[in-house]
């Protein structure tokens, strides 16, 4: 089935993406423990932005700081930072409650 009348995206393209896509895969080696260390790193990210985003906030209380800008972005970062990370939590919660609801 040809699908560049319904995209606009040449077949060499895919077939391009696709290979590319599957060299990617075995090049990461996407075991358990790299994703978990992935995991592990965002979760230290999101808590060095939340540092950062409370340290920006006792500045500009102390009055050592007078640009609201850069505080707003602390704190938009941080939230951000962890909004993501409480819904891969949620994600890995729902698919740990999945399997151990398998039946052997």
């Amino acid at each position: 089935m040809d699908i560049t009348s319904l995209s606009g995206i040449s077949t060499n393209y895919l077939d391009t993406y696709s290979s590319l896509s599957k060299t990617a895969e075995t090049e990461n080696g996407d075991s358990f423990g790299t994703i978990l260390n992935s995991m592990l790193s965002a979760v230290n990210e999101t808590n060095d932005l939340q540092n950062l985003a409370e340290s920006a906030e006792i500045q500009f209380a102390l009055g050592e700081s007078d640009n609201i800008h850069d505080l707003l972005i602390a704190q938009t970062k941080a939230t951000v930072a962890l909004q993501y990370t409480v819904a891969v939590r949620d994600k890995l919660l729902d698919a740990y409650r999945e399997i151990m609801q398998m039946q052997i």
